[in-house]
C-alpha cells in the first residue's frame, strides 16, 4: 500500500497555523478540519473558525463566551458555533428584519405623525398621509434620530432602505427629506432602561443604548421614493437594536417657516440568524453569551437562500399600495401593533383599503 505524508506535520506548528488561517472561507476551514485529526486539532484548538469569524466581522470581538447545550467542550463548541455564524452569512435567507419602533428623538404631531406610521407602507391611511414628522426648527443642520427593535437579537444587516414623505396636501407638494442619513447598531446599556414607553412620552432613547457599529453618511435625494443604503459590507448588529440618523433639513414648511424632516417608510434587509443563534448580556459581569442551537441551524439551512426576500413582512413596492395578494403580510403588520385596537374592513368605491381603527 503506497504510504502517504502529512506534509503540515513536517512543519513546525506556527507554520502550520500560519498556513491555515490563510483561508478565508469558512467552508474551506470545516473541510480541512475533516481531513485529518492532527487538521482538526490545529483547527480547533487553536480556534481558527473564530479567528476568521472575527476578522470578518470586528462586532464580535465582544463575545466573551459560547454556550451550545450539546457540547461541553469548550474548543469543539466555539469552532461549530462560528464556523456555523459564518455560513449563516449566505445560507440563511434575506428578509425584513425591523420589529418595533422605540422612539423619534422628536415628533410634531403625537400620534397622528408617530414614528410608527413608517412601518406602514401605505401612503395613506383613510384619507390621511401615513409618515413621521419632526418638529419644526429654525436651524436646517438640526439632526433627528428614529430608533428600532430588530426581529433578533443578532442579525446580519445588509441595506438600509428609506422614504422621503412628500406633503401631497400643501402647495408645490414639498418633499421633506434630510440631506444625509447615518445608520448605528447596538444594544441597550440595561435592560431596565428600556421598560419605558419612549414613543407614548416622546421622550428621545438615544442615551439608552451602546451603538457597535456606525456607518458613513448617506446622501439623501430630496425624492418621493425608496432609496436603498447598501452597507460597504455586512454588519452584525449584536443586541437587536438600528437608529437612524438623519443629518441636514432641506426643507421649509410654508405655513411657519421652520424646516422639517418627515419619512414614510423605513426598512431594513438581512438575515435574521435567531433562533439558530442569539445574544445575551449580563450586566452585573459585564459578559455577552453567544448561544448556538444545532439543530435550528440546520433547519434554516436545509430551507436554503432562493435569492429573494422573505415576504414574512410587507415589501415596499412604488407605489406605496397594499392589494389583496398582500393580505397576509398586511395582517402579519398590523398585529405587531400589538395594542389591543379593533380592526374593520372600509368599503370604498375606488379601492380597497384594509383599515386598522386606533
Amino acid at each position: 500500500m503506497e504510504r502517504h505524508i502529512d506534509f503540515l506535520e513536517w512543519l513546525e506548528l506556527d507554520m502550520a497555523i500560519k498556513i491555515l488561517t490563510c483561508l478565508d472561507d469558512s467552508a474551506d476551514l470545516i473541510r480541512a478540519s475533516a481531513v485529518s485529526r492532527y487538521w482538526q486539532n490545529i483547527v480547533v484548538s487553536n480556534g481558527l473558525s473564530k479567528q476568521l469569524c472575527m476578522r470578518t466581522f470586528p462586532q464580535l470581538a465582544c463575545i466573551t463566551r459560547v454556550v451550545e447545550p450539546s457540547h461541553d467542550n469548550s474548543a469543539e463548541r466555539e469552532h461549530r458555533a462560528y464556523a456555523s455564524l459564518l455560513r449563516a452569512l449566505t445560507a440563511f435567507p434575506l428578509t425584513y428584519c425591523i420589529a418595533n419602533p422605540v422612539s423619534a428623538s422628536s415628533t410634531d404631531h403625537y400620534p397622528q405623525e408617530s414614528i410608527m406610521n413608517t412601518l406602514d407602507p401605505r401612503d395613506t391611511i383613510r384619507n390621511r398621509g401615513s409618515y413621521w414628522s419632526s418638529k419644526g426648527s429654525n436651524d436646517p443642520e438640526t439632526p433627528e434620530t428614529l430608533i428600532y427593535s430588530l426581529t433578533a437579537s443578532l442579525c446580519i444587516i445588509t441595506e438600509i432602505n428609506l422614504h422621503p414623505f412628500q406633503a401631497l396636501f400643501q402647495p408645490e407638494f414639498p418633499i421633506y427629506s434630510s440631506r444625509f442619513v447615518r445608520f448605528r447598531m447596538g444594544h441597550p446599556k440595561s435592560s431596565k432602561e428600556l421598560s419605558c414607553d419612549f414613543m407614548e412620552a416622546q421622550e428621545c432613547a438615544d442615551d439608552k443604548f451602546i451603538w457597535t457599529y456606525t456607518s458613513q453618511m448617506f446622501p439623501v435625494v430630496q425624492a418621493n421614493r425608496l432609496q436603498r443604503f447598501k452597507l460597504p459590507e455586512p454588519i452584525i448588529c449584536i443586541g437587536g437594536y438600528l437608529q437612524i440618523e438623519l443629518l441636514g433639513r432641506v426643507q421649509k414648511q410654508a405655513a411657519d417657516d421652520k424646516y422639517y424632516v418627515c419619512v414614510a417608510h423605513v426598512q431594513a434587509i438581512g438575515r435574521q440568524l435567531s433562533p439558530a443563534f442569539s445574544v445575551e448580556f449580563s450586566e452585573r459581569l459585564n459578559d455577552v453569551t453567544l448561544k448556538y442551537n444545532a439543530g435550528e441551524f440546520g433547519l434554516a439551512v436545509s430551507r436554503g437562500d432562493n435569492g429573494s426576500l422573505s415576504t414574512s413582512l410587507v415589501p415596499v413596492q412604488a407605489p406605496r399600495q397594499l392589494a389583496w395578494g398582500n393580505l397576509q403580510d398586511f395582517m402579519h403588520m398590523i398585529q405587531a401593533h400589538g395594542d389591543g385596537g379593533a380592526y374593520e374592513w372600509v368599503d370604498d368605491d375606488e379601492e380597497f383599503d384594509p383599515v386598522f381603527i386606533i
